[in-house]
């Protein structure tokens, strides 16, 4: 089996990221009106995933910072054992939200799509869709993650509006231990009304990795075209069902706590060779 699992257990964002893939309005509008379960059963499917036989598992969202009870999803994985990490636009990233979860979370990965404030805006990469970010921001970020001991990884989503950036100057200050690098993906039902204007090829895509190849022996750079990331996670939605994206929109399991884990698992599709290409499998024990 595929030994990591991502749960965007939080629909609810502070950013309108254009070319997001994840948006769960489907979920919202159809099954699940807050966005999220209610605390136990978030709990629930934390332990359900852990006992499956996952050893790392990824909170997402939304922004899962959002979450009043994060911390308690990270407890319980971390109790089962489980390698534990987040992925997090970083804005609520704080000293006490760090601190008191140094010793039960083990990674932070930051997503960074752009070091220009204007490029941010114009991919709703922002606040509220209005509060800009910039490389100032993202140096402070980074500078409090490592203070606290985290491992860190950046994600950086390439598309029409920061194909030509250079994120040399970042790379060499943070000094990740991943960099995953992914093309921008059309997913019908999540991002196909703004999406369109961000697409690039796979050629534009492979010339923004190969321009940053040197940063390599720094970090582990990680590349993922559309094709690679298909069908190449597990993931868990709002709801607590499996979902996976391999024919070009999310198709749902039935729910977790309702068949369980296994019944729910083989219900989608995953492709375990995509995985490992994608160097899903890697050393993520601290």
């Amino acid at each position: 089996m595929i030994p990591s699992v991502n749960f965007h257990l939080w629909e609810p964002c502070n950013m309108r990221c254009k070319f997001c893939f994840a948006t769960f309005q489907d979920v919202k509008k159809t099954i699940l009106p807050k966005g999220h379960l209610p605390k136990e059963q978030a709990i629930e499917v934390v332990k359900e995933l852990a006992q499956f036989g996952f050893e790392k598992i990824t909170f997402a969202g939304g922004e899962p910072t959002l979450c009043p009870w994060l911390d308690e999803l990270i407890l319980t994985a971390k109790s089962y054992g489980m390698t534990t990490m987040i992925v997090t636009n970083g804005s609520r990233l704080t000293p006490k939200f760090l601190e008191r979860n140094r010793e039960i979370l083990d990674w932070i990965a930051l997503s960074v799509d752009s070091l220009s404030s204007d490029t941010n805006l114009k991919l709703g990469r922002a606040i509220s869709g209005k509060k800009d970010i910039g490389l100032d921001d993202y140096l402070s970020m980074i500078q409090l993650i490592k203070e606290y001991g985290y491992g860190l990884k950046i994600n950086t989503v390439v598309n029409r509006y920061n194909l030509d950036e250079d994120f040399t100057e970042l790379i060499q200050f943070a000094q990740p231990k991943r960099w995953k690098v992914l093309q921008v993906m059309p997913v019908n039902g999540q991002n196909d009304t703004k999406v369109d204007e961000l697409t690039i090829s796979l050629a534009d895509f492979e010339s923004f990795v190969n321009r940053h190849q040197s940063l390599e022996q720094i970090t582990t750079l990680v590349p993922e075209s559309c094709e690679l990331i298909r069908g190449s996670y597990a993931m868990v939605d709002p709801a607590g069902r499996f979902f996976d994206s391999s024919r070009g929109e999310h198709f749902y399991s039935e729910l977790i706590l309702t068949v369980g884990v296994e019944k729910a698992f083989h219900q989608i599709s995953i492709d375990k060779s995509k995985f490992e290409d994608r160097g899903g499998n890697y050393e993520w024990v601290k």
